[in-house]
């Protein structure tokens, strides 16, 4: 009994997995290195340098309203939800909203874009926490500006995994 490809030495079953294989080499990171260029693993000082340079933060007391439970009992899903009371015009507005958790291997947990249509600087979403640590809210203005606030979540039970 033939089996077509047998004539070349080669099965489908053997060419889609050497695709499959090609594949999974594509997407994952092939060293350390490029693990940490992707945020991987990287502590929350580096990430920072690496998204903001050295740009410095102002205390955004009183114009960024950071809603997380103070208490996590699974970090696997934390509510939080980040509102700015900034003016979203065409002339100034909240650029972006990033949610940090400091202690997490990928400490940028988020980051939202925002436009002056989007008529409010609001954002909400689940986040992974695998551990005790400070989250923090930092707004970046349409001008550079950048205000951060920071809360510490005290989690039960991790929710990141190995």
């Amino acid at each position: 009994m033939s089996r077509r490809g047998d004539a070349e030495g080669l099965t489908r079953r053997a060419a889609l997995g050497v695709l499959g294989l090609a594949g999974v080499t594509m997407v994952l990171p092939a060293s350390p290195a490029e693990a940490q260029a992707l945020g991987q693993n990287e502590p929350v000082d580096a990430a920072l340098k690496r998204v903001f340079g050295g740009r410095s933060m102002k205390d955004g007391a009183g114009m960024i309203k950071l809603d997380i439970p103070l208490i996590a009992e699974n970090g696997a899903v934390v509510p939080v939800s980040v509102e700015v009371n900034a003016p979203m015009t065409p002339q100034a507005y909240v650029k972006h909203i990033y949610v940090v958790a400091d202690k997490n291997r990928i400490p940028i947990v988020t980051r939202v874009a925002l436009t002056p249509a989007s008529g409010q600087a609001y954002m909400g979403a689940n986040i992974r926490l695998g551990e005790t640590t400070d989250v923090r809210a930092i707004v970046e203005q349409s001008d550079g500006t950048l205000f951060a606030l920071k809360r510490e979540v005290k989690v039960t039970v991790g929710g990141c995994g190995g």
